[in-house]
């Protein structure tokens, strides 16, 4: 029987705050954990988290038999990926000099060393540990209902570099602009934690159940300026 929303467990991530958040949004729809790619296939939305090393992620995924669902799952349907689970959908990473899935064209590089000082001087850590502002860089029914500059949680060390500027959809600082969020067609796809984001994260969770990726341009249309 297929399900409604699968999580892809790859067997590095810690699943558990992140189905507990998809539940509270969606308590009439079957959330299943899985490493199965039967499951996944046959769900009718799948959900990427992860955490950790790409190096390591990227070996979990083909120990797994992952790679190829998850390539098609990014085709086909509503598909959310979370932190790693955005990182790699791109071509590379500088974190092992890994090739990642290749979904997207695009890399993901380590904040710089030299470059992480803030407008008062001050050193900036790395990781990026905490709560920061996300711009919309474009309209999307994921954003409904989530105020420009809303604040997500963010724990990373690495950043996407999208070749196209066109699947940018949100943006963040530090101390430089980074991409935080990227969209296509079926793809929409966070460096923040949604589930760890209180009322926004749950709100951004929430579109993601119901949205319906042919319908973005008219969904838009009806949401004043959250997709202005």
């Amino acid at each position: 029987m297929s399900v409604d929303i699968a999580v892809i467990d790859y067997g590095m991530a810690n699943l558990r705050s992140v189905v507990k958040a998809i539940e509270h949004v969606a308590p009439a729809l079957s959330v299943v954990v899985t490493s199965d790619p039967v499951v996944i296939a046959e769900a009718s939305r799948v959900v990427f988290p992860g955490q950790g090393a790409a190096p390591d992620c990227m070996r979990e995924i083909d120990a797994r038999g992952l790679r190829q669902v998850i390539i098609d799952a990014a085709h086909s349907k509503p598909f959310l990926g979370i932190c790693m689970g955005l990182q790699v959908l791109f071509e590379h990473s500088e974190e092992g000099d890994v090739d990642c899935l290749g979904i997207l064209p695009g890399t993901v590089q380590r904040f710089p060393h030299e470059a992480m000082v803030d407008s008062a001087g001050d050193k900036l850590k790395v990781p990026h540990m905490g709560w920061n502002n996300v711009h919309q860089a474009a309209p999307h029914p994921m954003w409904v209902g989530i105020e420009e500059g809303a604040r997500f949680y963010f724990v990373h060390s690495y950043f996407v570099q999208p070749t196209s500027p066109d699947v940018i959809a949100g943006f963040s600082h530090y101390p430089f602009p980074f991409t935080c969020a990227v969209a296509t067609e079926n793809i929409f796809a966070v460096q923040f934690h949604p589930e760890k984001s209180g009322n926004d994260g749950l709100t951004l969770l929430g579109n993601f159940v119901t949205w319906n990726p042919g319908e973005t341009e008219s969904a838009c249309d009806m949401t004043g300026a959250a997709c202005a």
